[in-house]
């Protein structure tokens, strides 16, 4: 049963500033490097092999420590492992800023990955813990916290490495992450002062393994798999199909593309409320896919047509991550749930995904068309529609266990 709610601010004003720190921190890292490859590569070289490890690094380090965080979380606590992921942030864009190599970048880069791993698998248990009663609100502000920082640093790297260095543009985003571990420790201070004189029971080593089992948390993880799918793969391979069979110049599939990523700040703002005010996630299921497959049936039958109507239409099929991160708090009522749900989710989520981009791209150069590549991409999203079925049911993880399998 959802508490009642209370304002925002009321006792928990470091967890609200924490939380957004956290999660502007998480996506700022990530996206600040790319645009920069070209200052970095005037000071030292740069091999396609390192760049390829770079761009196809983040899903396989989120799918790695989407199964290890629940294991760390029970040794460490919720608190404790949030400040070791922000100051690894914090340590891999400082190192990252001085690197005097490739290998030096790579290695400052995965610290970053890594981190940022455990915070994805993190938020939404953090927002269960100290928001019960503001689910949806929470995740709206660290949804977008997150699609802010994921577009700003590419706004301002370059211009910043121009008037400075690239090391500097690079290792900037290290103070935003440093002001992040401010809040958590004082909670973190605050949290073991309380709990100094408690007894408190640990958590079941065996709630991760349960997910197995659950078709809810399947589900959960499709949506999660067809969101991840179409926006790495677009973000790897849109472009060049825009160019291949619409017609467009590079210069307008660039803009395209950022169109795509554009659909994915109004998500963010009005999903999680939308399901937390209205219920509506059988709704948005059918709203993300239907978009999603017309869109690619626009590029599949009238490519030269409408390319910014199609872009547009599968850039919306992504609501499905946002949706899914506000599900992982509303399909739990345990903390150590709530943890083993998220992780569970985003591992097999983020493990599949890593594929497609080399799948598509692979699948692509075996038949010279985009045709079969937009087909698979459409099976995926199309399995997303009896996943809705199933996650639009306001049942819990726990739920789901004691009615198959007795006491939770």
């Amino acid at each position: 049963m959802t508490p009642a709610p209370r304002p925002l601010w009321q006792g928990r004003s470091l967890a609200v500033i924490g939380i957004v720190l956290f999660a502007f921190s998480l996506r700022s890292a990530v996206a600040s490097l790319s645009p920069l490859i070209d200052h970095i590569t005037v000071d030292f070289a740069m091999p396609s092999a390192i760049i390829g490890l770079i761009g196809t690094a983040p899903p396989v380090c989120y799918a790695v420590f989407g199964i290890l965080t629940p294991l760390f979380e029970r040794r460490l606590g919720l608190e404790r492992l949030t400040v070791i992921a922000i100051a690894v942030v914090t340590a891999g864009t400082v190192l990252r800023g001085f690197a005097s190599d490739s290998v030096t970048l790579l290695l400052g880069t995965s610290l970053i990955f890594a981190a940022v791993g455990v915070g994805n698998i993190l938020l939404p248990p953090l927002v269960r813990t100290y928001f019960p009663d503001r689910i949806g609100l929470m995740t709206t502000i660290y949804t977008t916290t997150m699609a802010v920082a994921s577009f700003l640093p590419p706004l301002v790297a370059v211009p910043v490495a121009d008037a400075s260095s690239w090391r500097f543009s690079l290792g900037l985003w290290a103070v935003f992450a440093a002001i992040a571990l401010i809040p958590w420790i004082a909670m973190l201070v605050r949290e073991r002062a309380r709990t100094a004189d408690e007894d408190i029971e640990p958590p079941n080593p065996r709630v991760f393994g349960r997910m197995w089992r659950i078709p809810l948390a399947w589900a959960l993880a499709v949506g999660f798999l067809a969101a991840g799918t179409i926006a790495y793969t677009s973000f790897a391979w849109l472009p060049q199909l825009l160019v291949d069979t619409a017609g467009v110049t590079p210069a307008a599939a660039g803009a395209l593309l950022s169109l795509f990523a554009a659909m994915g700040l109004p998500a963010s703002l009005v999903v999680p409320l939308l399901v937390t005010r209205y219920h509506a996630t059988r709704v948005l299921f059918a709203v993300a896919v239907t978009c999603g497959l017309t869109g690619l049936a626009g590029l599949l039958f009238a490519p030269e047509a409408a390319p910014w109507l199609w872009v547009a239409l599968i850039g919306l099929e992504p609501l499905l991550f946002p949706l899914t991160l506000v599900l992982l708090g509303l399909r739990t009522r345990t903390h150590e749930g709530s943890v083993a749900l998220s992780g569970f989710v985003q591992s097999i989520g983020y493990g599949i995904v890593a594929l497609f981009p080399v799948g598509i791209g692979l699948l692509h150069g075996a038949t010279g068309s985009w045709t079969w590549p937009i087909i698979v991409l459409a099976g995926v999203v199309a399995a997303a529609m009896p996943a809705g079925v199933v996650v639009a049911r306001r049942v819990t993880i726990e739920d789901e266990w004691e009615r198959r399998y007795g006491a939770w």
